[in-house]
Order: structure tokens, then C-alpha cells, then sequence
């Protein structure tokens, strides 16, 4: 049980998982909880009775990821079906109006059919009452009350809507309804009065209501006498028409007051968004308000509303792009376009108090315009740092402390150790100005399009620097977004080096601290307010975060590689393409009749003061950094001694070619790959694969000598004596002789070693 809480806690499985396995998966686990007889304390109980502390928290942290994929669930499907549901609710409502058309159709019609049948006229009421009326026409005596009211009807009603006395003609109505009601239950009017006084009251409600649809549609009708104007029509049983004129009045007043507001050429895009906004989103808001105190939380009216908002706020985000955004977008003008979309953001979450959430759908519409403001952004920056990289001198310095970007000041986050070359700053500068104001982009989701982005723009920056490495032109078709830029060559070792620690700082400091800003943590815990569900989890963050270091890591490990290749390739290798490592130096060695001078070979001589001067140059360059150099040289090692490794050549001349390795051949051999077994562990650069290989090599050597028939352990001294000529050979590279009693030790086996060897070994390293 544990385990499976574990496996199931750990990452968060559930909720990473893929939406078309995650919708079974999350059917099947929530079926348990949709049972009428689910105890939840007998399920508690079940699942934590085995369990220590540690496994109940892992299980609240899978059911807690389980509520979260569950909400997420839920929302795909109402998003998903909320446009077929507010179509079926206005088809409902329309449905409804044309229901209560019929019914007055039908109530028309069998008043007709009622005075067909009496042979009476029914057009209005007469003084003269039929006979069998129920109500006696006998003029000996005075009119009855409901005689007089049944009379004066028809005419008090024309009075009052030719003075359009809205409130009292709606009361005339509701009393003549009620007297018609009374009387068709007790049956103390005859059908063809009760039908007469039905046909009138129909006919009055149908000129009210026709004299409320003029006056609301009237631009001049506005405030309370809209809404008065709309709530009668509503009270006359015609509510959906009713909202529809309400939404079509205030449209009116948008489109009028609108007409005021024209953006000129050279109109600030965040006013002319700020004034827009504004306007459309105060409209909204009060046809919001008119709508709720009128028709309260009908679903069909909510729908409508919703419908006819959303339609203003794309008309509102058109207008937007046309105005502002489109020029911003096309010149790379991000912050301009991040500010417009703040400012609409900022007015339409105001909506949300009133029930309208309509930021997603203004998101979704502002979106291309941002990403194409995004990708010009980012297209700049790579241009920019190009231009620099075809002069930069690669000399490293500080980095200024505030430089103007964008019209605004962005100080410089590297510390007084931390230098980078004149390209590198500005790229510096400029991904730190581009991750500022980065709320909107956030809100839009687009937080992962600029790591992305940033990614692709650091990988184009180190393809550069890779160009700049002498004898690396060849190489330049095999790495993407060079582009054919022009770069200026890194001649020296420094400036070399120079190149790895503009790559390394960027991608191990810098730019993390930049993306940080992304994070709830750089947004002061806020940026994710308006909803919280899209709040990456810590553990989801921390995964991303590490996920996006480790491929910028791989990004300079391609520099490091184009780096250490180079450098292999020249120790190894003469201009004229001839190689310094061959089976030659080590077979012919017992064919020489000369007195051996034992020292390690050039090529390793050369290879250790390689490795010497350049960590002199690491100390200053890397700084609190240590550790970059240190794989660095280990890297360097590897590659020089693996290309000895895999050179079948060198391998087929040692155990195959026409002289045998001999005893004086394999002990030089072994003294060499002692020689860098000892420097590597002195520099702390001996890793377990160079350790590995090297043994591997000398193996191979000492197999090829034992196929001679010769014991290669008969032959070769102790390991002590290789451990001291390394020593001795380290020491005098180094410019560290060894000394005894304060003079030069001559018994050691080194010390026939001529200085003038010595300066031409380092005369060749610093060529």
C-alpha cells in the first residue's frame, strides 16, 4: 500500500499525465466516491490504518492533485460546451416568446369564434349588454359598479397610454386580468363579455407594449427611464424581447460615445487603450447591473448577456490590435504591447464582480499580437548580440551598473566577479530588460514560450562563440542558428577561454536569475490571481526550473566540446596535418643506440603545459566558478587521451606492424600514460572514465608486449620510479625544480633533462 501511495504521490502522476489516458483513468477513480452507500470515514480508516506519518501525507497529497486534475476536468467540459449551452438557452428563450405569441393568437381567435357563435360584434365593448349576459339591463334601476368599470375600460385604458402613464395602465391591466379571472371561475360574466374584456385588455397590452419598444430603442433613453422602460415591458410578459432591447440600447450608447474617441498617429498606444477600455468596459458593466436588478439570475438572460459582453469585448480587442498593439507587435515592442494588455486586463477583471469572466476570452484574443511582439523581441536580442560579437575584443570586464533599455533603467544583477565580454553584457542587459513587466505574458500563458524563446536565442549566442574558436569554420554547418553571422576570432588561449566564461556564467547565473521573474515568487506571489488553478505546483515548478537549467548545461557543453576538440586536435596534430602521437615514437625507441634521457613525450609534455597555463588563466576568469574549470580540463584530458584510445592506426601498428613493441618502447609508453594519470589527480581532474580509459590503454599495451613472449613486468620498473620521473616532470613544467639541501637534486633520473628542452617546450605552448 505504501508503496503504490509513493509511486503514485511522487511527481504528482495523475495529474501530469496525458489527457487522453488522464479522462479513463480519473472516470475509474472516482467512481468509488459516486456510490449512495460511500462512507467517507470507513474509507479514511481503510487507507490510514497501516499508515505512518510520512505515507498520510503523501496520500493527502495524491488526493489533493486528484481535487486539482478533477476541477481541471470540469472546466475543459464547461468551456468545452458553454457555447452549445448559451445557443440552446436563447433558442429556449426565444422558444418562450413565440409560446406567448400563440397564446394570444389563440385567445383572439376564440373570442372570434365566441361572437360567431352569439351573433354578436365583439370589436369593444358596448353599453348595451347582451341578453343572458348575467348582468340585466333593467333601467329602472342604476348601473352596477362592475357594469360602470366593464364600460369605462376601454376608454380609461386609451387615456392612460395617450399619456403614457406607464405604471397605472400596467395596474388597469393586472385588475381587468384579475376581474376576468374571477369572473371565468364563478361564471358571472357570459362568454362573450368575458371573451370581449379579454380581447381588449390583449389588445391594450400589445399597444403598451409597442409604445415601451419605441421609447427604449430611442437614443435620447437613458438611465432610469430605460430601465423603467424595460422592467414594464418585462411585467407585460415579453421578457426576452425586453432584454434584447435593453442589450441593444446600450450598444447604441457605445457606438455613439465611441464616435468621440479617434486615435491619431501619434497617440500614446497605452492611452488610446486606456481610453477605449474604458468606455467599452463601463458599458459593459452597467448593462451588467441593468440586467441583474431586472431580470435577476434567469439562465437565459445570463446567457444572452454573456453572448453579447463577449461580442463587445471582440469588437473592443480589434480595435485594440488595429490601434495599438500592430505596430508594437511588428517592431518588437514588447513592453508596449505587455502595458496595453495590462491596461484592458485591469478594466475587464472589474466585470468579474458582476458576473462576467470574460479575461480569458480577451487573453485568447490579444495573444498573437503578444507573440509576435515576443518573437520580434527575441529576434532583436539575437541581432543586437550578433552585431556586438563581430567586434568584441573577448576581453572580460564588469558590467555596468544601470544601462537604458526601453526607456527605463534595468541595474545590472552581475557581481564584481562576475565579468563577461561586451557582447555577452549586452545580452545580458537585454534578457533582463525583456523579462520585466512580465505579468501579462503570464496571465497569457506564454511564460513557457519565453524560456523557449530565450532558449533558442542563448543556443544562437553560443553557435557565435563557437565560430569564434580558430579552425572551428568547417564545423559551422553543424550547428544551428549561425546563420552566417560574421564573429571575430578568439585568437589566444584567454580569449578562448574568454568564450566558455561568457557561456557558462549566462547559462549558470544569469539567465536562471532572470527567469526567475517568472516564478510566483519573482511576481510577488500574484501573478496567478485570477486563477488560481493555473498556480504551477512547487514541486512542478522546481522540476521545470532544473528541467531548463540542465538544457542550457547542454548548450555549453557544446562550446566546452568544440573547445576541448580544438584543442586536442592542435597538440596532437601539425599545421601540415602530420600526427605527434604515432606507434613510431614508441617502437623505434629500441632500434636508437643513443643514451635514453627518461622524460614523458612531447605531445603529453605538451598536453600537462596546456593544462598549466590555462588554469592560471581559469583562476582569475572563474571565480567562485571552480568547479566549471575543473570539468573543463577533465574534458580536454579525455579527449586526447580517447582519440589515442579509439586511433586504430596508432593500435595496429603496436600489436600488428612489422617491428614489435620493445622493452624500452613499452616503458616509455607506461611512463607517459603515468605521466597524465598523475598530473590529472594532482589538478583534480581525474575522473573515473579518464582512470578507466587509461588503464584500458595501458593494457592494451602491455598485452601487445606479452605477445612477444616477454614477461612486459620483467622489463619495466617499479611504479615508484614512473611516480617520481611524473613528479620531477610536473616540477620543471611547472617552473618548480625539484630541490635537496637547497641545491638541484642530481640523482634524480630527470635531472639530465636539458633547460634548453624545457624552453622549447614551453616556447611551443604558448605559440
Amino acid at each position: 500500500m505504501s508503496s503504490k501511495l509513493s509511486s503514485r504521490s511522487r511527481g504528482g502522476a495523475p495529474v501530469k499525465a496525458n489527457s487522453k489516458e488522464t479522462g479513463p483513468k480519473l472516470e475509474e477513480n472516482l467512481n468509488i466516491f459516486k456510490s449512495d452507500k460511500f462512507d467517507a470515514d470507513g474509507f479514511v480508516n481503510s487507507k490510514c490504518n497501516s499508515l505512518n506519518e510520512k505515507e498520510i501525507r503523501q496520500l493527502c497529497s495524491y488526493l489533493l492533485d486528484l481535487k486539482k486534475a478533477s476541477a481541471e476536468e470540469m472546466r475543459r467540459s464547461v468551456y468545452a460546451n458553454y457555447t452549445a449551452f448559451i445557443r440552446t438557452s436563447k433558442e429556449i428563450s426565444d422558444l418562450e416568446g413565440e409560446l406567448l405569441s400563440i397564446r394570444n393568437l389563440l385567445s383572439t381567435q376564440a373570442t372570434i369564434i365566441h361572437g360567431l357563435a352569439d351573433g354578436v360584434h365583439v370589436d369593444s365593448l358596448s353599453i348595451t349588454l347582451p341578453e343572458g349576459s348575467g348582468l340585466s339591463p333593467d333601467l329602472d334601476r342604476d348601473p352596477s359598479d362592475l357594469e360602470n368599470w366593464l364600460i369605462e375600460f376601454p376608454d380609461i385604458l386609451d387615456v392612460l397610454l395617450a399619456e403614457r402613464r406607464v405604471e397605472e395602465a400596467l395596474s388597469t391591466l393586472d385588475e381587468g386580468e384579475r376581474i376576468a379571472s374571477e369572473a371565468k371561475g364563478n361564471n358571472s360574466l357570459s362568454p362573450v363579455v368575458l371573451a370581449s374584456l379579454q380581447t381588449a385588455i390583449t389588445e391594450c397590452r400589445q399597444r403598451l407594449a409597442n409604445q415601451l419598444s419605441e421609447a427604449a430603442s430611442q437614443p435620447t433613453t437613458r438611465g432610469s427611464e430605460l430601465r423603467a422602460a424595460i422592467s414594464a415591458l418585462k411585467k407585460l410578459g415579453d421578457g426576452p424581447h425586453a432584454h434584447t432591447l435593453l442589450l441593444q440600447a446600450h450598444y447604441q450608447r457605445l457606438q455613439s460615445n465611441m464616435q468621440n474617441l479617434r486615435p491619431s498617429s501619434t497617440s500614446y498606444g497605452g492611452a488610446y487603450t486606456a481610453a477605449i477600455s474604458q468606455l467599452v468596459f463601463s458599458v459593459i458593466a452597467q448593462t451588467a447591473t441593468d440586467s441583474n436588478a431586472i431580470f435577476g439570475k434567469e439562465p437565459a438572460y445570463i446567457s444572452e448577456l454573456v453572448m453579447w459582453a463577449t461580442k463587445q469585448v471582440e469588437d473592443f480587442a480589434v480595435l485594440v490590435k488595429r490601434h495599438a498593439l500592430a505596430s508594437s507587435a511588428a517592431a518588437g515592442g514588447l513592453r508596449a504591447a505587455a502595458e496595453c494588455v495590462q491596461i484592458a486586463l485591469g478594466h475587464c477583471t472589474l466585470l468579474e464582480a458582476r458576473g462576467l469572466a470574460l479575461c480569458p476570452v480577451l487573453l485568447k484574443l490579444f495573444r498573437p499580437s503578444v507573440e509576435q511582439a515576443l518573437d520580434a523581441n527575441l529576434k532583436r536580442i539575437e541581432e543586437s548580440t550578433a552585431a556586438l560579437a563581430a567586434a568584441d575584443d573577448w576581453d572580460l570586464s564588469n558590467s555596468p551598473g544601470v544601462t537604458r533599455l526601453s526607456g527605463r533603467s534595468t541595474t545590472s544583477v552581475t557581481s564584481q566577479h562576475h565579468k563577461l565580454s561586451s557582447s555577452a553584457q549586452r545580452f545580458n542587459v537585454m534578457v533582463q530588460d525583456f523579462f520585466e513587466d512580465v505579468g501579462p505574458l503570464l496571465s497569457m500563458q506564454l511564460g513557457g514560450k519565453m524560456l523557449e524563446g530565450l532558449f533558442q536565442v542563448f543556443n544562437s549566442y553560443v553557435s557565435m562563440l563557437i565560430r569564434a574558436l580558430p579552425g572551428s569554420m568547417e564545423e559551422e554547418g553543424s550547428y544551428e542558428g549561425s546563420g552566417g553571422k560574421i564573429v571575430r576570432m578568439a585568437e589566444t588561449e584567454a580569449q578562448q577561454m574568454a568564450l566558455l566564461a561568457n557561456a557558462s556564467l549566462l547559462a549558470d547565473e544569469l539567465l536562471p536569475r532572470a527567469a526567475m521573474k517568472l516564478t510566483p515568487q519573482g511576481q510577488g506571489q500574484n501573478i496567478y490571481k485570477d486563477d488560481p488553478r493555473r498556480r504551477p505546483s512547487g514541486q512542478n515548478r522546481n522540476t521545470e526550473q532544473r528541467e531548463w537549467k540542465r538544457r542550457l548545461a547542454g548548450i555549453v557543453d557544446r562550446l566546452k566540446d568544440s573547445f576541448c576538440r580544438q584543442h586536442a586536435l592542435d597538440l596532437i596534430f601539425t599545421e601540415e596535418g602530420d600526427s605527434h602521437l604515432t606507434a613510431d615514437m614508441y617502437i623505434h625507441m629500441d632500434g636508437n643506440v643513443e643514451e635514453i634521457e627518461w622524460f614523458p613525450s612531447p605531445v603529453f609534455q605538451e598536453l600537462y603545459a596546456k593544462l598549466y597555463r590555462m588554469s592560471g588563466i581559469a583562476a582569475e576568469m572563474f571565480v567562485g566558478r571552480e568547479r566549471f574549470s575543473t570539468m573543463l580540463f577533465m574534458r580536454l584530458t579525455e579527449t586526447v587521451i580517447l582519440w589515442l584510445s579509439e586511433d586504430q592506426t596508432f593500435w595496429d601498428d603496436i600489436e600488428e606492424g612489422p617491428r614489435p613493441l620493445g622493452p624500452l618502447g613499452l616503458q616509455q609508453f607506461y611512463l607517459d600514460m603515468k605521466f597524465v594519470l598523475s598530473f590529472a589527480a594532482q589538478g583534480r581532474y581525474l575522473s573515473r572514465n579518464l582512470n578507466r580509459v587509461v588503464n584500458e590503454i595501458i593494457s592494451k599495451a602491455l598485452a601487445a608486449f606479452a605477445a612477444t613472449g616477454v614477461d612486459p613486468y620483467a622489463v619495466l620498473p617499479e611504479d615508484e620510479w614512473f611516480g617520481e620521473i611524473s613528479q620531477e616532470a610536473i616540477d620543471r613544467l611547472s617552473g618548480k625544480p625539484r630541490i635537496a639541501n637547497g641545491e638541484r637534486d642530481l640523482s634524480s633520473p630527470t635531472a639530465s633533462v636539458s633547460a634548453q628542452s624545457i624552453s622549447s617546450i614551453r616556447s611551443h605552448g604558448s605559440s
